[in-house]
């Protein structure tokens, strides 16, 4: 990923504004149809990545990402877009074959982000550098 601060800025701005659009714009619509933890869901996990893209982005040396890093910022906002937006679209009355397959597939983004940052940790600890 070429910049993660950028997409943790957005990804936190959009995050935000949902948060509070389901509280408020959406709350009974959630509630009626029994999906406000759904979305609720979808928001924190869109928050908590946009935080850890945040930190890759506050860390990014001027010669870019080291490798493990870049696939890290790359798999958190693919799996933001596949997890949480799939929550969102089926949260609002979106096809349930949506619910059912995109989630998963986001969640194993969001797990191989976190991956992604323990193998750059392994192999910064084996050289004794942090890139």
């Amino acid at each position: 990923m070429r910049n993660p601060l950028l997409a943790s800025s957005l990804f936190g701005l959009t995050g935000v504004v949902l948060g509070a659009f389901g509280a408020h714009a959406l709350h009974d619509h959630l509630v009626t149809r029994g999906t406000t933890g759904t979305w609720e869901t979808a928001v924190f996990y869109q928050l908590i990545h946009a935080l850890a893209l945040l930190g890759v982005g506050l860390t990014r040396p001027a010669a870019g990402l080291p490798r493990w890093l870049g696939r890290a910022a790359l798999a958190w906002a693919a799996g933001i877009v596949l997890f949480s937006g799939s929550l969102y679209v089926f949260a609002l009355g979106g096809p349930k074959l949506i619910g059912a397959i995109a989630p998963p597939f986001g969640g194993l983004c969001l797990i191989a982000g976190w991956a992604c940052v323990f193998l750059h940790a392994k192999a910064a600890s084996s050289t004794g550098s942090n890139s």
